[in-house]
């Protein structure tokens, strides 16, 4: 059963909007009838087990996987669209990176220039500019020079952020953003989200800290295999939908108070 509680900034324009989306690999279903509607300066918290979908919603929104059912729109236009026009960002788990590939974090967040580069990829006095901007925001301009695989994971995710500024993209698509981090570049993320909001920027955050979602996200979808709720947070987040959700209330949440049905 879908729970949608959105009010009337639904109708401010639509970052992410997707519409009974189904996706299944070689005959299992990895996600079906799947649907949210994100507007511009909305974070949005993607909840739920590993294995429920989420990477597979994430893959969807970013055209790695072609859905069999269901459309998706990003600023109102294709997936395929969106990305030509570099309007999406996808910022990974540091884990899944090959950090041992010899690359500066400068080159790194160079990369987020690319799709405004010609085909040679020379970069020009704006892009180097975007890049110096993007490492200010994180601060990580001091360790421009170090080699990717010599930072912590935390600072790997400060630059991969980095990445997605510099990209100037509207849509952010954030996969376990506060795994791993130390306390510095936790709040430092934070208050980076906090500004993209004010930004106008559209911000899809997948994550497992329960206690993160409570405090800065204003919406929440509760996924497995389907949206099983979507809405307000403080609609949304409560021990009945929690509990479908993870099949029992997972131990980080008992760190606060859930709302109460």
């Amino acid at each position: 059963m879908n729970q949608f509680s959105m009010t009337s900034h639904q109708e401010v324009l639509t970052g992410i909007e997707a519409d009974q989306i189904c996706v299944d690999y070689n005959g299992t279903v990895a996600l079906y009838d799947a649907s949210l509607k994100l507007s511009s300066g909305t974070i949005c918290g993607l909840v739920g087990m590993n294995g429920a979908g989420k990477s597979t919603f994430f893959k969807a929104l970013m055209g790695f996987v072609r859905p069999s059912r269901g459309t998706i729109r990003i600023n109102g236009v294709s997936v395929g669209r969106a990305q030509r026009e570099q309007a999406v960002a996808y910022v990974p788990q540091s884990e899944g990176v090959d950090c041992s590939f010899p690359v500066s974090v400068w080159d790194v967040v160079m990369m987020g220039r690319y799709g405004a580069m010609n085909l040679l990829r020379i970069p020009r006095e704006s892009d180097r500019k975007a890049v110096l901007h993007s490492l200010e925001r994180v601060d990580l301009v001091d360790l421009r020079h170090r080699p990717i695989g010599t930072l912590s994971g935390g600072q790997r995710k400060r630059a991969f952020l980095a990445r997605a500024i510099a990209q100037r993209a509207s849509v952010l698509l954030l996969d376990e953003p506060f795994t791993g981090v130390d306390v510095r570049t936790e709040k430092l993320m934070a208050d980076l989200f906090s500004q993209f909001r004010r930004e106008g920027r559209t911000i899809l955050v997948s994550t497992h800290d329960l206690s993160h979602v409570r405090n800065f996200c204003d919406l929440v979808v509760l996924i497995n295999k389907t949206v099983l709720a979507y809405g307000k947070t403080s609609e949304v987040f409560t021990a009945e939908n929690l509990t479908m959700t993870f099949g029992g209330l997972p131990p980080n949440l008992l760190k606060g108070p859930i709302a109460s049905d």
